[in-house]
C-alpha cells in the first residue's frame, strides 16, 4: 500500500457527518411546517394558563372575610392602571400576598410578558404601607403587611395587556394570579376610552376551563365587569376585553421560548450570516491548501526524466542500479504520500537485505501452518554509506545481537522497546524529507498543528453554537464555525507543501513507477536480471506490486542460476530450508512482507494500548 489512512481523517469525517446531519434536522425544523406557527388569540378565548405562582396559601381565619375590589382603567396609551381595594371583616393576617402576573404562555414558541410597575400600598388611613416585591415562577409576589389592618388600598400599574385583533382592540389580562389567604368575593370593573365590545373569563384551578361567577357590561354597557366567588389561595381569574378600533394603542409583549428549533432558527438574517461565515472560513481554507498545501510540482516533462531503466554501466561496462535522485524506498513512501507507512518501512527492510546488510532466512515448518524467518545481521558493502533511518532500523530489528527471529520482535521478553525504536526511524525519516530540501517543514508536525487548529476551531464552534442556542436564535450561524473545524481538521492532511526540488524529486519517482509497472521494466539482458530485479523489488513493495514482481524476479533466477546456485537458496539475501524451491518464492516473500507488516503494526497498537492504560 502507498499510505495508511491516519485516524485524523476519520476523526475529521465522523464529526463533518455529524455536524450536517444536525444541520439537516435543523433546517427540517425551521422549514415551513417543520415546526408550529403562532396562533393569535381571538375574543372571547383566553390565553392559555401559565404557572401557578409560588404563593403559600392558607385559608383564612373562619372569623373574617376578605373581599378584594379590583378597578382597571386602560388609558389611551395602553397602560393599565389597577387599584385594588382588600377588607377585612374581622382579625386581618399578618402579612397578604397578592400575585400579579409578568409571564404567560402566549403560543407554542412565545410567552407573553406583562410589565408591573409603580406597585404601593396605603392603609385605610391613608398611610403607606412597606410592600416587599418577589418576582418567581412568572408571577411578582407582593407581600403588604396588613396586621391590624381593616382595608387596604394596592395600586400598580401594567404594559402589554392589549393586542390588535381582527375586530379591534382586545386587552387580555389575568384579574387575579394568586392570593395567600381564601377570599370571599372578587369584585373587576374595567373602564378604558371606549365602550366594550365582548368580554369573556375564566377562574378556578390554574388549567380548568371554567367561566367566573359573572360577567357583565354594566347598566348603559359601558364598562366590563367581573366577580368571581369564593377564590382559594390556588385560584385564578382571567379577563378578556374587546375594544372597537382605536381604543388604546399597543401591542404584546413576547418572548420567545427556548427550544432546539427556536435556537437554530433559520431566519434571512441567520442564514445570511452562516453563509458568509462558512463561505470566509471555508473559502479560506481551499485558498490556504492551494497556496500552503499545494505541491510545487515540476512539469509533466520532468516525470519523463524517471520513466526509463534505472541503471548506469560501471566503469567495466557491469550494470548498476541507480534509481531517480538517488531515492531509497523508504524515502520514495514518504515522499508520495507525505507520511513514513508501514508499507515504507518493510520495503526499507527489503532493501536492506537486498544490498546485503541483512539475510532473510525462511525456516523449517515446524507445523503444517507455521511460517517464521531469521533475519541475520551482514556487515555490507565496504564503500555504502547507510542513511540514519537505516542505522536506526537495522538497531531496531537486532540491537546488540547479530540475529532475531521475526516473532520474537513483538515479544517483550526479546525487545520490549521495539515500538519505540520504530518511532525513532519515523521520525527519522520526516526529518529525511527537511534535510534533503524535499519538505521545509516535517509533514508530520505540519498534519499535526493543523489538526490541532482544526480541532480547537471546531470546539469553539461547539462552544459558540451553545451560547448562542442558550441567550440568542442564532445558533444556526455557529454551525458555520463547527463545518470549517472540521474541513480544517479533514483538510490538514493536505497541508504538508513540498519544495520546487520536492516536487521535481517527486515527479522523477512518478515516472519511476511507471516504468516499473509496465512490461518495459522486464527486458533487463540475462545474467543481470536476478540482481536488478532484486533491487526493483523493495520499490514494488512501496508501489503495492510485490506479488508480480516477486513472480518475475523467480522466473529470472529459474532462467538464469545454475542448478547448484538454485539448490537450496538460491538468492544471497534470501534463503530457505532444505525442501525449498526458488518457484517457491513469490509465494514465501508475499508471506514475508504481509507477516511484517503484521506485526510492526500490531506492537504499534499494543504500544498505544499500554500508554492509554497508564494515563487511566
Amino acid at each position: 500500500m502507498w499510505w495508511v489512512g491516519s485516524w485524523r481523517p476519520a476523526v475529521a469525517m465522523a464529526t463533518a457527518l455529524l455536524v450536517f446531519s444536525s444541520l439537516f434536522v435543523v433546517v427540517a425544523a425551521g422549514w415551513p411546517g417543520g415546526a408550529a406557527h403562532a396562533v393569535t388569540a381571538t375574543a372571547p378565548a383566553t390565553t392559555v394558563p401559565g404557572h401557578e405562582p409560588a404563593v403559600s396559601g392558607r385559608h383564612s381565619d373562619p372569623d373574617t372575610v376578605i373581599t378584594n375590589d379590583i378597578r382597571l382603567e386602560l388609558d389611551q396609551l395602553g397602560i393599565l392602571h389597577g387599584e385594588e381595594s382588600l377588607r377585612f371583616e374581622g382579625p386581618a393576617p399578618e402579612t397578604f400576598t397578592r400575585a400579579l402576573t409578568a409571564t404567560m404562555l402566549y403560543d407554542t414558541d412565545h410567552d407573553r410578558r406583562f410589565e408591573i410597575n409603580g406597585v404601593t400600598a396605603v392603609d385605610s388611613g391613608g398611610s403607606t404601607l412597606q410592600v416587599e416585591t418577589e418576582e418567581t415562577d412568572g408571577a411578582l409576589l407582593v407581600r403588604i403587611p396588613t396586621e391590624g389592618a381593616r382595608g387596604v388600598r394596592l395600586s400598580y400599574r401594567v404594559s402589554g395587556t392589549v393586542g390588535e385583533v381582527a375586530q379591534g382592540v382586545q386587552l387580555e389580562w389575568r384579574a387575579v394570579g394568586a392570593y395567600s389567604h381564601d377570599v370571599r368575593s372578587t369584585d373587576v370593573t374595567v373602564t378604558a376610552p371606549q365602550p366594550p365590545e365582548a368580554l369573556s373569563c375564566l377562574a378556578g384551578e390554574p388549567r380548568s376551563a371554567m367561566y367566573c361567577t359573572a360577567s357583565d357590561m354594566g347598566g348603559d354597557a359601558v364598562v366590563a365587569h367581573f366577580l368571581q366567588a369564593d377564590m382559594t389561595p390556588s385560584d385564578r381569574l382571567d379577563i378578556v376585553v374587546n375594544y372597537p378600533p382605536g381604543t388604546a394603542e399597543g401591542e404584546p409583549l413576547l418572548n420567545r421560548r427556548w427550544s432546539l428549533a427556536s435556537a437554530f432558527q433559520v431566519t434571512p438574517a441567520t442564514a445570511s450570516v452562516f453563509g458568509l461565515l462558512l463561505l470566509v472560513l471555508v473559502g479560506g481554507l481551499i485558498a490556504l491548501i492551494r497556496l500552503r498545501g499545494r505541491d510545487e510540482r515540476a512539469l509533466r516533462s520532468e516525470a519523463a526524466e524517471g520513466d526509463h531503466a534505472p541503471v548506469a554501466r560501471g566503469e567495466h561496462g557491469q550494470m548498476r542500479f541507480a534509481p531517480p535522485d538517488d531515492v531509497h524506498p523508504g524515502q520514495i513512501g514518504t515522499l508520495v504520500d507525505e507520511r513514513v507507512d508501514i508499507a515504507d518501512l518493510t520495503g526499507t527492510v527489503l532493501d536492506l537485505a537486498v544490498r546485503g546488510h541483512l539475510r532473510v532466512e525462511e525456516l523449517p515448518h515446524e507445523h503444517f501452518t507455521s511460517v517464521d524467518w531469521r533475519l541475520v545481521r551482514l556487515d555490507g558493502p565496504a564503500e555504502e554509506t547507510l542513511l540514519s533511518s537505516e542505522w536506526l532500523l537495522l538497531d531496531a530489528l537486532f540491537g546488540e545481537r547479530r540475529s532475531v527471529r521475526l516473532s520474537e520482535l513483538g515479544s517483550p521478553r526479546h525487545s520490549d522497546d521495539f515500538p519505540a525504536r520504530v518511532d525513532r526511524v519515523r521520525e527519522e525519516l520526516y526529518r529525511d524529507m527537511v534535510r534533503l530540501k524535499w519538505f521545509s517543514r516535517s509533514p508530520s508536525r505540519v498534519r499535526g498543528t493543523w489538526t490541532t487548529v482544526g480541532m480547537a476551531l471546531t470546539a469553539v464552534g461547539v462552544v459558540l453554537t451553545g451560547v448562542l442556542a442558550v441567550f440568542t436564535n442564532a445558533a444556526f450561524t455557529g454551525l458555520a464555525v463547527i463545518i470549517a473545524g472540521a474541513a480544517v481538521t479533514a483538510g490538514a492532511q493536505y497541508m504538508p507543501a513540498k519544495t520546487r526540488l520536492g516536487s521535481s524529486v517527486y515527479a522523477h519517482t512518478m515516472g519511476f513507477r511507471d516504468y516499473l509497472l509496465s512490461p518495459r521494466a522486464q527486458s533487463a539482458p540475462p545474467g543481470e536480471r536476478v540482481e536488478l530485479y532484486s533491487r526493483y523489488l523493495p520499490y514494488a513493495v512501496i508501489f503495492d506490486d510485490v506479488d508480480r514482481w516477486a513472480n518475475i524476479l523467480a522466473a529470472a533466477a529459474i532462467a538464469d542460476l545454475s542448478p547448484e546456485e538454485l539448490d537450496g537458496d538460491g538468492l544471497h539475501w534470501y534463503t530457505g530450508p532444505r525442501e525449498w524451491r526458488i518457484e517457491d518464492f513469490a509465494d514465501s516473500i508475499s508471506t514475508f512482507v504481509v507477516t511484517l507488516t503484521g506485526l510492526i503494526t500490531n506492537t504499534r497498537r499494543v504500544r498505544l494500548l499500554n500508554q492509554l492504560q497508564r494515563s487511566r
